[in-house]
């Protein structure tokens, strides 16, 4: 299977091509952010799915921040640019999962663990942040978390 580093520099070219400058540009910064993560101090100079899968949920997010801020600052042409980029790294994660999925997932997780109430969060979310990495956003598994525990009280 290719990895995310290789499809995204192919993506570039084909962007470069296209004359896309959002995609191009969006597509340059994740490459930078991948390059830097694998030249990291401490690194071994390879990249798992896993890590780059982070890294493109934590520029999604600085990128709906970024917009976030530029239409309260009243600049919605900026504001718009960012989520268009977000839109782009997006393309790179694999499919999120729908509140239903989310929801039966999170179940399965406190039956598994034993929770009995939101005292048993720190637990739950544990297993819960590593089994669902990369499937939803991290805000929404804790979101679920808390809901379904304090169901069961």
């Amino acid at each position: 299977m290719e990895n995310l580093y290789d499809k995204v520099s192919g993506d570039i070219k084909t962007a470069m091509l296209a004359r896309n400058k959002v995609a191009l540009e969006a597509l340059r910064g994740i490459k930078k952010e991948f390059i830097e993560a694998r030249t990291a101090k401490g690194g071994d100079g390879i990249m798992t799915d896993e890590v780059a899968i982070k890294i493109l949920q934590k520029m999604i997010k600085q990128r709906k921040e970024s917009a976030q801020i530029y239409s309260e600052q009243n600049r919605p042409e900026l504001a718009q640019n960012e989520l268009a980029e977000a839109e782009v790294i997006e393309q790179y994660l694999p499919i999120q999962m729908t509140d239903n999925e989310l929801e039966a997932s999170v179940t399965s997780i406190i039956e598994q663990v034993g929770a009995k109430g939101p005292q048993d969060m720190g637990k739950v979310m544990g297993v819960a942040s590593k089994q669902l990495a990369g499937k939803t956003e991290g805000r929404l598994i804790s979101e679920k978390v808390k809901e379904l525990l304090s169901k069961q009280n």
